[in-house]
């Protein structure tokens, strides 16, 4: 279903800031490690948003496409782990109007959208939330990530975005700092020639810290030819541009905020980062 025209809310709460989370593996539901508690300790701090806009790698779409459903099934779309992990459930509800809203802001900046009455949440956008809301009642609206993306790109699809954040709904891009899984799963895993912790794992994830927190974001459009070991920490860039929509979809760079969020099977980063307000760990 196309929408050609947004058509904004009669009532219009304080504009939310926008967020980028590291989602790491799925274990990270049930292995929080110090991301976790910090992203819950975030989300408490936050004012509560009317609904969360997810886009996550884990859904890819020629052009974007937004979920509409009401009740969207938690969807476990990943294989060898502890049954467990199959077990969980995040039975948040849907939104059909933010869904309906995000996908207009979308189509009138050039991204022509459309609704699926069916989508379900994978685990890019479940796992965080779990920490976030572990109580699931915030309604939860997927997003798609277009295939074929650049930094530019990413970053005018997040601006796309932007105005839901006017709205009170949290913009949230989930994808992962470092994603590198021949690293994560070659025998040398985390050894400093495979760029371990003591090579890209840190340094790459220092160079997005130091953006960052100096509030000059137009930097990440970039970031694959300027941050230090950019190809070995993203091989693929999927999971990099979340990072990229949610600091576009910010209205105040000046005020980001890194979140550090530690190191998870040696070479995966699982830090955050806040765009449109200061926020620190207590």
């Amino acid at each position: 279903m196309l929408i050609p025209t947004p058509t904004p809310y009669s009532q219009t709460p304080p504009r939310l800031p926008t967020l980028f989370v590291s989602h790491g593996s799925p274990m990270f539901a049930l292995e929080p490690g110090i991301a976790g508690p910090r992203l819950a300790a975030l989300a408490r701090e936050l004012p509560r948003p009317r609904a969360i806009a997810v886009v996550s790698p884990h859904w890819m779409t020629r052009r974007p496409v937004v979920g509409a459903s009401a009740r969207p099934e938690t969807i476990h779309d990943f294989g060898g782990f502890p049954e467990a992990l199959y077990r969980l459930q995040y039975p948040a509800p849907g939104e059909r109007e933010v869904a309906a809203r995000a996908a207009a802001c979308l189509s009138q900046a050039g991204w022509p959208a459309e609704l699926d009455e069916d989508r379900g949440l994978d685990h890019g956008v479940w796992v965080p939330l779990m920490h976030m809301y572990p109580e699931a009642d915030v309604p939860v609206v997927p997003v798609s990530l277009p295939a074929g993306l650049d930094g530019p790109g990413a970053w005018a699809f997040g601006r796309a975005l932007a105005p839901l954040a006017d709205e009170g709904i949290l913009v949230l891009g989930s994808g992962s700092l470092t994603h590198n899984l021949q690293d994560v799963f070659g025998s040398r895993k985390g050894a400093a020639e495979h760029g371990g912790a003591g090579g890209y794992a840190l340094a790459f994830p220092a160079w997005v810290q130091e953006v960052v927190e100096s509030g000059s974001l137009t930097r990440l459009q970039a970031i694959m030819e300027e941050a230090p070991g950019a190809q070995r920490a993203h091989p693929t860039t999927e999971h990099l541009w979340p990072l990229l929509v949610a600091a576009g979809a910010a209205r105040e760079p000046q005020t980001s905020s890194y979140i550090e969020g530690g190191i998870d099977l040696d070479v995966l980063s699982m830090s955050s980062a806040l765009f449109g307000q200061r926020w620190a760990p207590v």
